[in-house]
């Protein structure tokens, strides 16, 4: 596919943005998502500095309306959507769990799992109906690990992966593939966040081989070949990029 068409939700930072790069390099036509209109707006404009149709849409993945808009503008642009990217999330509030609230719970789930539903929701809506398209959620090691001080976080992963894994088979006659990439500790805001207090940096000494962080392209890399003809046999997929913190 020469131009493939891209959306891309959490795209203004770290991963997200590493993704948007990478496909516009590689020929994508792109639709980038995020809260904030003036990063958005610079992004697209970097976007079509490599030669890719790009467009921003102002969205909060956290609201139906917003998502039902984002993909129906992507639509209208583009045509169709043949990959999607569900990268919206946030680390929410670490610490113990006896110090959760339901506000730190819902500050979490509705970004990272809500979030990640109403995008397949409404991606699967245009894919399902092309009979053709990949989606990629973006999870994390603590997807299918526990994480001391990150309880919450690491609940609305293993949350993802689930979702991930039932869409998939759901679609699975349509054509349509469902995967997720499970990032370890990698170098954005959100590990510099994590990692901010002695508790948390506690928790991951160890963890991590040889003290290895990886690049938010490192993740890029492997959204790109789920999104390939090379990945048409591969759905209902956790690929693990950590550099080894889960091999033990």
């Amino acid at each position: 596919m020469a131009h493939p068409v891209v959306l891309i939700t959490g795209a203004l930072t770290g991963i997200g943005r590493a993704t948007a790069l990478a496909f516009a390099k590689n020929g994508a036509h792109l639709v980038v998502s995020g809260r904030r209109e003036a990063e958005g707006k610079a992004l697209e404009a970097e976007l079509r500095q490599f030669g890719a149709e790009a467009l921003f849409v102002r969205a909060d993945v956290r609201l139906d309306d917003d998502v039902r808009a984002l993909v129906d503008k992507a639509v209208l642009r583009f045509g169709q959507i043949d990959v999607a990217v569900n990268n919206a999330g946030t680390e929410g509030q670490p610490g113990l769990i006896v110090d959760q609230t339901a506000d730190s719970y819902a500050a979490t789930f509705d970004t990272n799992v809500l979030g990640t539903l109403l995008s397949m929701k409404h991606e699967l809506r245009v894919m399902s109906a092309q009979k053709s398209g990949s989606i990629i959620n973006i999870s994390s090691t603590y997807g299918h690990e526990g994480a001391a001080y990150a309880s919450v976080y690491a609940g609305s992963k293993h949350a993802v992966e689930g979702m991930t894994k039932s869409a998939a088979l759901e679609v699975a006659a349509s054509g349509v593939r469902v995967n997720a990439v499970a990032p370890g500790p990698t170098d954005t805001g959100m590990l510099d966040r994590f990692t901010g207090t002695p508790e948390n940096k506690a928790a991951l000494a160890g963890r991590v081989p040889l003290g290895r962080v990886g690049k938010p392209a490192d993740i890029a890399a492997a959204v790109l070949y789920l999104a390939s003809e090379g990945a048409a046999f591969v759905t209902g997929q956790i690929v693990t990029v950590d550099g080894g913190k889960t091999a033990g």
